[in-house]
């Protein structure tokens, strides 16, 4: 049904946006493993970009953006397919977010980092369940937090690092649901344009943000969902796949 779609299309987009979220404050260039170290210039360019992001993000409290949301999907080896959404988002620490998708189908995502509510205005119905019961784990959770660090939770390396771009790619130390995530910012200013997560069956969700704005001190009646009559709450219980 189109509340579980939306579920399953937003877990792909939290992982790859919870880095713009909450977590780079207190992010920190990874050391290589022994055994597996980078070349030194490389291993510069990557402290350098990750130093920008701390910077750019470490002042931050809250976040707005508008976003564009290309996913695709691998089955049985195929090709895939490609979907494309957009809208708005806003972030604000610790751990709340409010995801508007306006095309192609309108939903709402809501969490207050302790309640998370998926409502499909279509059907007249929101989804509601605890974060961190089973809906995310590892490194993903710590970051929508803000208690992650970059150096202790992931493996950093540069896909591309240079004066013109910067390219960096996560893989986490520790199981997680996904494999890896890529991250996409400005060289100078170290604001992140685009984060891309790969799953473990390969799937890939990319999303790219435009438009930001930092530091509005959205109210926090934005981060909450009082259900207005008519509307069917569904209480999911952690580890739950559909709706009864």
């Amino acid at each position: 049904m189109a509340g579980m779609r939306a579920l399953g299309r937003f877990t792909t987009a939290w992982l790859a946006a919870l880095l713009g979220a909450a977590g780079l404050a207190s992010a920190q260039a990874a050391e290589p493993a022994a055994g597996d170290a980078a070349p030194a210039s490389e291993a510069a360019c990557v402290t350098r970009a990750v130093a920008a992001i701390q910077r750019r993000y470490e002042a931050v409290r809250d976040l707005s953006a508008d976003f564009v949301q290309t996913s695709r999907s691998v089955a049985l080896g195929g090709p895939g397919s490609a979907a494309t959404s957009h809208g708005t988002v806003v972030f604000a620490k610790p751990g709340k977010m409010r995801w508007a998708y306006d095309d192609p189908e309108p939903s709402l995502v809501v969490s207050d980092g302790h309640w998370l509510w998926i409502y499909d205005p279509a059907h007249q119905e929101v989804q509601k369940l605890a974060v961190g019961d089973g809906f995310l784990s590892g490194a993903a959770i710590q970051f929508l937090l803000g208690e992650g660090k970059l150096e202790r939770d992931f493996k950093v390396t540069a896909e591309a690092c240079s004066d013109a771009k910067v390219e960096l790619v996560l893989v986490p130390r520790r199981d997680a649901t996904y494999e890896k995530l890529r991250v996409r910012s400005d060289p100078a200013s170290g604001e992140l344009l685009e984060t891309t997560v790969i799953d473990l069956l390969g799937n890939v969700t990319q999303v790219a943000f435009s438009h930001t704005r930092t530091n509005l001190h959205p109210a926090d009646a934005l981060f909450s969902f009082p259900a207005k009559p008519g509307v069917r709450v569904i209480e999911l219980e952690p580890g739950a796949r559909k709706s009864p």
